[in-house]
């Protein structure tokens, strides 16, 4: 069998996150979930036009976001591209059955023809598991016993496995398999040691979410990552980073147009985990040299070639929606970054000796 996700010789490839943030409109009226869905598939038909390499879509449970079935979302992006990767960015892997994950991205393979892929995670909010019926104190054990059946699923052969979460499987296949007779599977991953650990010893490439701080002080984690392994012999795989951003014409627009959206989602967030309101400052400093990409196609080419080089990476992802930014605006962020900002992080690697898919 071929493995999708096994590393070739390195090549950067660009894509897009959204987490279906619900907007408002151009007169800033609140935009229904149902309406906002439509538009998520606008903007992934769009990035496919313009050239972006991946698409993935977050899931939440959570009025603030519209996207809580992010399959269902892309098999529609599938059945109007042509090209572009789609993905999960995660999904909750925890409160979901690996099972019926796999059969649904296998569909979306099917839709697609082969352009599917999962990225898991244990998610960085939790609405999931009360809905679903799970307790937080399994949460460790959740992941990692799903995480487990997930990856000898992707063998498509015959499985048996018993752990302590779900009811064992003997001897028994899923389907529909996949005409690549794998699908790639990457773990996202916020930051901890034990988390990019976990990722090397089942052989999975590795999304880091870097959603604050200076993207280089990640570097040690795609160091442990490699190491481990190396030493475990599952392969070297690749490695992906995940970061918010936003891209208008000039500097100047996009942080204006961002700030306000970007404090209302991280200032609700905060309010639920007991952080302090986002200034002006803070939201300038992460602009300048953390990890917010926002600014005109040519700072955020810059940033994302310097973030690429210093890390080490195979991948970077553009979150290109925080808060109820309007749809007219994120189609122009999408269509800037594929045409423009892509383009120049190419041609600014390529010129520091980096190969660009």
């Amino acid at each position: 069998m071929s493995d999708p996700t096994a590393q070739q010789p390195r090549t950067v490839t660009f894509g897009l996150d959204t987490f279906g943030d619900v907007t408002v409109d151009d007169d800033g009226r609140p935009v229904p979930a149902h309406q906002v869905v439509r538009h998520v598939v606008e903007e992934g038909v769009l990035a496919d036009e313009v050239g972006v390499d991946h698409l993935s879509l977050g899931e939440h449970h959570r009025d603030d976001y519209a996207v809580s079935a992010p399959d269902v979302v892309l098999a529609a992006v599938a059945a109007r591209t042509r090209r572009i990767t789609l993905g999960s960015g995660v999904t909750v892997l925890s409160s979901d059955d690996p099972v019926r994950v796999y059969q649904r991205f296998a569909t979306i393979d099917a839709i697609s023809g082969g352009r599917a892929e999962i990225t898991v995670g244990r998610g960085s909010f939790t609405e999931s598991f009360p809905l679903f019926g799970y307790d937080l104190t399994d949460y460790e054990v959740l992941f990692e016993e799903k995480l487990d059946l997930l990856v000898r699923l992707r063998d498509e052969g015959p499985v048996t496995w018993s752990g302590t979460t779900r009811a064992g499987l003997t001897d028994q296949r899923v389907f529909p398999t996949t005409e690549r007779g794998c699908l790639p599977v990457w773990v996202g991953v916020g930051g901890s040691p034990e988390s990019v650990v976990r990722t090397a010893r089942h052989g999975l490439p590795l999304m880091l979410a870097i959603i604050g701080g200076a993207p280089a002080r990640f570097a040690p984690y795609v160091d442990l990552f490699h190491r481990a392994t190396e030493q475990l012999g599952t392969g070297r795989q690749a490695v992906g980073v995940h970061s918010p951003g936003f891209v208008a014409d000039t500097d100047d627009e996009a942080r204006e147009l961002l700030f306000p959206h970007f404090k209302a989602n991280r200032d609700r967030i905060g309010r639920e985990r007991g952080w302090p309101p986002m200034g002006r400052a803070e939201f300038d400093a992460e602009a300048e040299g953390g990890a917010l990409f926002v600014g005109s196609p040519e700072t955020v080419a810059r940033r994302i070639a310097d973030a690429v080089a210093a890390l080490g990476v195979d991948r970077f992802d553009l979150k290109y929606s925080s808060g109820p930014m309007p749809h007219s605006r994120l189609m122009r962020a999408v269509e800037l970054y594929g045409t423009r900002v892509v383009p120049l992080a190419r041609e600014m690697l390529a010129d520091r000796g980096v190969a660009v898919g």
